[in-house]
């Protein structure tokens, strides 16, 4: 799959990209991630992406045209895949993105580009050279870079080849939507935090396999809306 990413910031997703998992499959050639900087597509002396808004306003809005002729050169190339591809943006105001949305996209699409903005947003005609909006939760980024290198990475998991053991994939968190896996340990059987011991539980202890199923299978939780933490001493 081919993932390219339109960003001033080409480097942010390149040295994200480059280690684990994403940079092995890419030695691999089951993925291919390319960044590419729309100052490449501006006109003038000091290759401005931005200017101010129209109706006045704090900050600058990233201009229409560099997008525009990037995605035009883009679509020149012999990878673009039409009905194959989508091209997102990524939007406070998209579709929220999802473990069920990474299923579909890796299972259906050749293709993905992504448009990153910055500042105070993007000129809203941008909405009519794309296919989706996609946000990755309720709050607000500097840039949409971290929202591209993480459907890419949920993506490319996904992918054939990409993991070592694809198992990993059958028994995790969202296999079933919601649903959260079950705990795991590894050595040493029993650490001390302070003045308690805390334990492995036994029955993964005992090498009774149908025990230790049983007690995965009643140990998956449903992802809770809160998450509540003590305050670390």
């Amino acid at each position: 799959m081919l993932f390219r990413v339109l960003t001033i910031f080409p480097e942010m997703i390149a040295d994200y990209c480059k280690i684990g998992v994403l940079g092995r499959a890419q030695k691999k050639k089951i993925i291919t991630i390319e960044g590419y900087d729309l100052r490449a597509w501006t006109d003038d002396a000091h290759k401005s992406v931005d200017d101010t808004p129209y109706g006045g306003g704090a900050g600058m809005v990233m201009k229409i045209e560099p997008i525009y002729k990037a995605l035009r050169d883009l679509k020149k190339s012999r990878t673009f895949r039409k009905g194959k591809q989508k091209i997102i943006l990524l939007s406070a105001r998209g579709r929220t993105w999802s473990q069920s949305l990474a299923r579909e996209y890796a299972r259906n699409l050749q293709s993905m580009i992504f448009i990153c903005g910055r500042y105070e947003g993007i000129d809203d005609r941008v909405l009519e050279l794309v296919d989706e909006e996609i946000s990755i939760g309720d709050y607000v980024l500097t840039g949409g870079e971290l929202g591209a290198a993480v459907i890419i990475d949920s993506v490319a998991r996904l992918l054939p080849g990409v993991l070592g053991n694809s198992d990993s994939l059958s028994f995790e968190s969202h296999s079933v939507e919601g649903v959260l896996e079950y705990p795991q340990y590894t050595k040493p059987e029993a650490v001390r935090f302070g003045n308690k011991i805390h334990r492995v539980p036994s029955v993964l202890l005992s090498g009774n396999h149908k025990a230790i199923a049983q007690w995965r299978e009643s140990h998956f939780a449903k992802k809770p809306k809160a998450i509540k933490r003590r305050s670390p001493r």
